[in-house]
């Protein structure tokens, strides 16, 4: 083979790699372990664009240099593979969403081994398949049957606390649970019933039901998450949403809060996202406190941290959802208050809390009592306080709080600047009173004055210190179709497990995946969706988990895929432990990834994995954006302008597919069969050609700019292809796609098969010494791009190579002492053609076999230097010098040197100043 035929290359090479399993891992203790993975896709039925692959390319080029490296590798793949989406084209369709979902995930699978990723693909796992949510059900069971310990700090299975009931009652107990907890003693325990003791016992289970604020569309039948409602409506769809409370599944996953929140420090994560956990978790030190309302016997419970300023509350504020909402609104104000209600409570959590500009609220009507002074102060609704952060209430502070502020001064409600009160014993919390703006007090004032605040309360019986976490308990189930189901059936209105050995419960058929006539979820739909036990047949959950029930485990599975016994052996979980490099998006910072966090901790609490946390590093990439092509219709006509003879042309701009454009030039004859309206377009031509506008935007189908590697790899290559996405730009950097830049890393990769072929296509690698100069070359770029790679900073790697192979072009060499190593170092970024070249060379096994080359100093350390000259201050020569020489060596050097002789012109030098290594300045 001549050529550079990259085709027949990479089929070949791709076929080999297949059918030799070359990249499966197995647990070998004799070497070290290194565990990448790239976070799972989602199967849409659209395929793979450009931008997609980048992650996939860093981490492969990553896993292929660590192998190189001695390292035995984890890097698997999967697929994300329950989803609204497949379920929504079921329902228009009636297909169900398995077939879809299959045929997804072939085309996907079709796209990423024509890359030729070194997948382990005997690992692959789809969270839609029962082999792999029979697991998934098994850890909700687990979590099911655990509660959370406080004095133990972790996870303790329920049979635990049960244990503890029967010898003490509920008394000295500390741990997780509801708000108020049923108090009994061990006899009262003892005599409870079944139902009573099951009861209490979802008061503190790490799963359980409670009524919940969600995010209701009825359109799609199910509850949505914050994420995926915008302006009140779905985001896909756009169907309207509603909150409402309804009876859901979560999970405490507040347990965990402060652990969540101190692991984030021992993470290579980017700093970003864990702030983004870290505002997400929200711990706030402060109190928590009630105020009577006048005229009921409910209480308001806020949580504050800056009780010391309570004499500035001048209202009190709730969520439109607060249960006390309906009974404190009167007569006077219902009217407007209810009509308020109904509109903030369709707005999402996420939208409220993005909104500062929008002001509203009402007023209720109703008083509450400031329990330090006595003082009556009006109870409003507002959109700013939300139910799911802290109470659902606030005292508001205006001259305090820029919210509160706004509120106030938006309603014209009272704004204390400085505020002077008194306790009993005529201070607080000095003398005189206090001002109530941090900027007035010390820190330690401020804390003096929150510390006798708070022993305050404690002594009235009226609030307590407390830390606060803003995030909420996981919501889990969702009313759809297509999700795991839940292994829990009902007896007199009680959740039970349903017995291990009757996993998987699969998704029953239905004969539509909409919800019932009545309202139930799609799982309702089934003919017979029961458990039968010894008592009876008894209903079974009809919700489904949320989508990243499965993705919060996946990465313990691929450690051991095929186990029909346990999710994850001991060895395997043992061997493999954390992931050493996650690579993925940052919007998913405060799901998939708090959620991954939170099941780790659990499991490794219950003993059933070694490690706390999943991710060890983690690097987001950035996005590849699209490069939009643009025509320009003349106005009121079918005549088309390029670009550089718009004028005074009156034109409108129009997206173009960029696949029929080519360096920006328009394919004519493609543009008239793009659509039927295009058949008999006309031309303005620059040159006898089209040009056209561009952009760079986000990389859509509706701006024509989607860019399939399909099309690039047929063109170009899979390796053309991993080293252009990589050569873009800094992996983590926003950068676009240009196709017209990627002929000249298609040359590269011809440029260097040319250096192991004559110009007649003939094979002539030698077994001569190389020059130093060319092992130099070739020294330089296996220092350069293991610094790289060790750093992630793929792109200048991509540099280096090009650099090094035009060095070894022009030295005309041909020696198998450089051009080996080359080949081995260029591997994880180009293995086609790096392994075509590989075996050409002789070699039976792959390259994947080989180590990585050692830099050696003898070739780094420079022996010359090439000085720039300057004569008064202008650069007049270079010339090169050796680096042993003295100060006044290199400069008779430079006064000798026949191209300074013209400017020096035999006058004197006034001053020759030399730095060694550097440069040289002749002062005349």
């Amino acid at each position: 083979m001549s050529d550079y035929n990259f085709r027949a290359i990479e089929k070949k090479w791709q076929g080999r790699w297949e059918q030799s399993r070359l990249f499966n891992a197995k647990v070998d203790t004799d070497k070290p372990k290194f565990y990448s993975l790239d976070m799972f896709p989602y199967p849409s039925g659209a395929g793979l664009h450009v931008g997609h692959p980048l992650g996939y390319i860093a981490s492969d080029i990553v896993t292929r240099y660590k192998r190189l490296k001695g390292f035995n590798v984890l890097h698997p793949m999967g697929y994300d593979s329950f989803g609204l989406p497949a379920e929504q084209y079921a329902i228009q369709t009636g297909q169900h969403p398995a077939i879809t979902t299959e045929k997804n995930i072939a085309r996907y699978t079709e796209q990423l081994k024509n890359i030729g990723f070194a997948f382990d693909w005997e690992k692959e796992v789809r969270t839609s398949e029962p082999d792999y949510y029979r697991w998934t059900q098994w850890i909700f069971m687990q979590l099911f049957d655990s509660y959370y310990d406080l004095d133990a700090d972790k996870a303790m299975p329920i049979s635990h606390l049960v244990s503890i009931f029967e010898k003490e009652g509920s008394q000295g107990v500390r741990a997780v649970c509801d708000e108020n907890p049923t108090s009994f003693s061990q006899a009262d325990w003892q005599g409870f019933s079944e139902a009573q003791q099951q009861e209490i016992l979802l008061q503190y289970r790490l799963t359980f039901l409670a009524e919940t604020t969600v995010n209701w569309c009825a359109a799609l039948g199910t509850v949505l998450s914050n994420d995926e409602v915008k302006d009140g409506y779905s985001e896909r769809g756009g169907h309207p949403v509603e909150r409402k409370r309804m009876m859901q599944w979560s999970m405490r996953i507040t347990a965990y809060a402060e652990r969540l929140l101190k692991g984030l420090d021992k993470l290579e994560w980017p700093e970003p996202v864990k702030e983004m956990q870290r505002n997400w978790i929200g711990r706030s030190v402060g109190a928590e406190m009630v105020f009577d309302i006048e005229g009921h016997t409910d209480k308001i419970k806020v949580f504050t941290t800056r009780i010391d300023t309570i004499y500035g509350v001048t209202y009190l504020a709730l969520a439109p959802e607060h249960e006390l909402v309906g009974q404190l609104i009167t007569d006077e104000q219902r009217e407007v208050a209810e009509s308020y209600v109904a509109q903030a409570k369709n707005r999402s959590e996420r939208d409220r809390m993005a909104d500062v500009k929008t002001i509203s609220g009402a007023f209720t009507g109703s008083y509450a009592t400031n329990p330090f002074n006595g003082e009556q102060i009006p109870i409003w609704i507002a959109d700013y306080v939300l139910a799911g952060y802290g109470t659902g209430a606030v005292m508001a502070v205006p001259a305090h709080d820029e919210r509160d502020y706004n509120f106030a001064n938006h309603f014209g409600l009272e704004i204390r600047q400085v505020i002077e009160g008194s306790m009993e014993d005529g201070s607080f919390p000095g003398k005189g009173g206090t001002i109530m703006n941090s900027g007035f007090i010390s820190g330690l004032e401020m804390q003096a004055a929150m510390d006798k605040a708070i022993a305050f309360l404690e002594e009235k019986g009226i609030g307590k210190g407390k830390i606060q976490y803003k995030m909420r308990d996981a919501i889990f189930t969702r009313q759809r179709y297509w999700g795991e189901p839940l292994p829990v059936y009902f007896k007199e209105g009680l959740p039970y497990l349903i017995a291990e050995k009757d996993l998987p419960l699969r998704l029953p058929e239905v004969d539509k995946y909409l919800p019932t006539e009545d309202g139930a979820p799609p799982l309702g739909r089934a003919r017979d969706w029961t458990y039968t036990t010894s008592e009876g047949s008894f209903p079974l959950e009809m919700s489904t988990m949320p989508g990243w029930a499965g993705s919060s485990w996946y990465f313990f599975r691929y450690m051991d895929a095929k186990n029909q016994d346990v999710f994850v052996s001991p060895e395997a979980a043992d061997y493999w432990g954390a992931v050493d490099l996650y690579i993925g998006g940052a919007e998913h910072a405060t799901g998939h990834l708090l959620y991954s966090r939170f099941w780790t901790k659990f499991l490794y609490d219950r003993g059933l994995v070694p490690i706390a946390e999943p991710f060890q590093k983690m690097i987001n990439q950035g996005m590849i954006q699209g490069r939009s092509n643009f025509v320009y219709r003349k106005k009121g006509s079918n005549t088309f302008i390029s670009h550089g003879l718009i004028g005074d042309h009156e034109v409108i701009p129009m997206h173009v597919d960029v696949n029929i454009v080519h360096n920006d030039h328009l394919d004519l004859e493609a543009f008239k069969q793009w659509r039927p309206d295009l058949a008999d377009a006309a031309f303005l031509l620059e040159d006898g050609k089209y040009v056209c506008g561009a952009e760079v935007e986000k990389m859509s189908k509706s701006k024509y700019n989607v860019v399939n590697p399909d099309d690039v790899i047929e063109s170009y290559g899979a390796d053309t292809l991993r080293l252009y996405e990589m050569f873009l730009g800094p992996l983590e950097q926003f950068k676009p796609w240009n196709t017209n830049g990627i002929d000249g890393v298609f040359k590269f990769l011809k440029k260097l098969w040319r250096l192991f072929h004559d110009q007649n296509g003939n094979w002539q690698v030698t077994e001569e010494k190389a020059s130093k100069e060319a092992l130099k070359a070739l020294h330089k770029t296996i220092q350069k791009v293991e610094e790289d790679v060790e750093r992630h900073a793929f792109n200048t790697s991509v540099s280096s190579f090009m650099i090094c192979v035009n060095e070894l072009s022009a030295l005309k060499c041909k020696q198998r002492e450089v051009l080996e190593p080359l080949l081995v170092i260029l591997s994880p970024y180009a293995p086609h053609i790096a392994e075509e070249l590989w075996e050409k060379l002789g070699h039976a096994q792959s390259i994947i076999h080989e180590h990585y080359p050692q830099a050696e100093e003898q070739y780094l350390t420079e022996d010359s230097h090439e000085y720039p000259v300057s004569i008064n201050g202008k650069m007049r020569a270079k010339i090169k010098l050796s680096l042993s020489l003295s100060r006044p060596e290199i400069e008779a050097a430079a006064l000798e040197h026949e191209d300074l002789q013209k400017w020096i012109a035999g006058k004197t030098p006034k001053k020759v100043i030399v730095v060694p290594g550097k440069i040289v300045n002749i002062v005349l």
